[in-house]
């Protein structure tokens, strides 16, 4: 209200019906989206929050990664995430009680953008219409609910109105010529006043055909920046929670997630695409989604490279994520400490020397100088290994007096087709030149004499990493799993895709439940 020249208190001039028409446009236009998001979430089966609270990297982030790392509040969040969004999108829509509505959508708003804040190459990881500075969807509709905050109730087409008038109607007459000077009078009593004020239900008729129709054509809903859903992760159907041993002071599950496939090195034989097919699906939103899924499955240990590292401290710093790396090292002759600081510069949990590197010090004589290596990663305060895809490294180590904490050594059966011929397998022949007979190496065999790794490892009384369990795709999980355990290994290093990892746990549950045919001790 203002003042006259007398003192007396003047009503605010009602708005054009253009005016209210645009407002009344842009306040269903928000209340479809609130309501639409909340009846997708809801309908969609198993969604959840706990990724995009577990993704939070904006303002305050470790509240949100608190958030989305407890079951029990995340069940708490999803309710008032999908529920605030259909009751606020439904009274924006209908016009009830819009500053109660736009108050509550401002907070709902607000925690999205603190959560996810529009800047560049902070949301890469998450499916988002577009990557903005500063200003996004959320921040636009945010600005918006503020001006249905301060209007008066009644000032709009809706139920707000309709009541407001009918209230009026009961009041005295000076009462209701007072009141309608804010308000059109009789706003309840015609026709067309009702059928104005009434203008959100046929909205949220057509609202409720395309969603159904929507569900029909797609069964998939609502893939946006405040609330999205990662693919159907069926954590559900895990059959329990994979056991864990210890790699020196460090508790490890005995399924660990390698690096390979996610790497795109994909040893594919003679299949020249796959390597570039693996690079395509495996972009960096894809790894992050396979590495949250395998540590809310259970799988608490990586095995990359030192050149992944760079991309896991990124995960790593998005999710506050407390999954471990076993990471890969690569010292040579020339130079023992440069990759090895690297990898401890990039917050690498433990290390070993990677199979091929530490089989060029063994075949060249050079076993003291791998010993030298092993000792600066120990010396640096880290749990130090040695891997091998040659039974003669972990054998000469031994002899040598080396004494790693673990061994990450190749296990696997020979039984497939694509491994070449037992009398052409050279020893050190892996992981080296590729030969165009198929009867001699060509990226087809990890583990040259299985019986003999079997035999040797059965001695060594220290933990054991088995690696390339499954010969690079070419041996079911069910088989490679129950080989490698049921013959020695303390653990397993598989690469797997996002779409195998519940099925590929389960069967690490199931084997380890039942090893009626393990000899050796158990290690770790």
């Amino acid at each position: 209200m203002s003042e006259t020249n007398a003192g007396e208190l003047r009503q605010p001039a009602l708005m054009s019906k253009p005016m209210v028409a645009i407002l009344v446009g842009l306040r269903l236009v928000i209340g479809w989206h609130f309501l639409y998001e909340g009846l997708a979430k809801l309908l969609t089966p198993d969604w959840t929050s706990a990724p995009y609270l577990q993704y939070a990297r904006g303002f305050f982030p470790g509240f949100f990664h608190w958030l989305g790392s407890s079951p029990g509040l995340v069940r708490v969040v999803d309710f008032l995430n999908i529920w605030g969004l259909i009751l606020i999108g439904a009274a924006l829509i209908l016009g009830a009680l819009t500053r109660l509505a736009s108050a509550s959508g401002i907070v709902l708003l607000a925690l999205y953008y603190l959560a996810q804040p529009a800047l560049i190459q902070t949301n890469f990881h998450v499916p988002l219409e577009g990557h903005y500075l500063l200003v996004n969807k959320n921040l636009v509709e945010l600005l918006a609910l503020v001006i249905f905050l301060f209007l008066p109730a009644g000032r709009l087409w809706g139920l707000d109105r309709f009541l407001h008038g009918w209230r009026i109607g009961r009041k005295s007459r000076a009462e209701v010529e007072a009141a309608s000077a804010a308000v059109p009078a009789g706003g309840w009593r015609t026709r067309r006043q009702t059928l104005e004020n009434l203008v959100g239900l046929p909205v949220l008729g057509v609202l409720g055909l395309a969603a159904r129709k929507k569900y029909e054509w797609e069964k998939l809903h609502a893939i946006t920046g405040a609330t999205i859903k990662l693919p159907d992760l069926n954590l559900k159907d895990l059959k329990g929670e994979i056991p864990m041993g210890n790699l020196g002071k460090l508790k490890v599950s005995r399924l660990i997630l390698g690096a390979n496939l996610v790497g795109g090195w994909a040893h594919s034989r003679d299949l020249i695409y796959v390597p570039t097919l693996f690079k395509a699906y495996n972009t960096d939103r894809k790894v992050f989604e396979t590495l949250e899924l395998a540590e809310r499955a259970g799988i608490n240990s990586f095995l990359p490279a030192t050149v992944q590292m760079p991309q896991f401290a990124k995960y790593r710093e998005l999710t506050s994520s407390k999954m471990q790396t076993i990471c890969q090292a690569f010292p040579t002759a020339e130079d023992l400490k440069t990759d090895i600081d690297k990898a401890i510069d990039y917050g690498a949990t433990t290390l070993y020397i990677q199979g091929a590197y530490a089989e060029r010090f063994v075949k060249n004589g050079q076993i003291d100088l791998l010993g030298k290596a092993l000792d600066y990663i120990k010396g640096q305060g880290y749990v130090g290994g040695i891997g091998a895809h040659d039974i003669q490294v972990p054998i000469q180590c031994e002899q040598a007096g080396l004494n790693p904490d673990y061994y990450v050594k190749t296990l696997h059966s020979d039984n497939y087709w694509s491994a070449h011929p037992r009398a052409n397998r050279v020893p050190f022949s892996v992981d080296t030149e590729k030969l165009p007979d198929h009867n001699q190496f060509h990226d087809n065999i990890f583990d040259l004499f299985p019986d003999k790794t079997i035999a040797f490892m059965g001695t060594v009384k220290k933990p054991w990493i088995a690696f390339k369990v499954l010969a690079a795709g070419a041996i079911h999980p069910k088989e490679g799993f129950r080989f490698a355990f049921e013959n020695g290994a303390d653990f397993i290093c598989v690469g797997i895709f996002d779409f195998q990892m519940v099925e590929d746990v389960n069967i690490a549950l199931d084997v380890l439940s039942n090893l009626n045919n393990r000899t050796r001790p158990w290690y770790a």
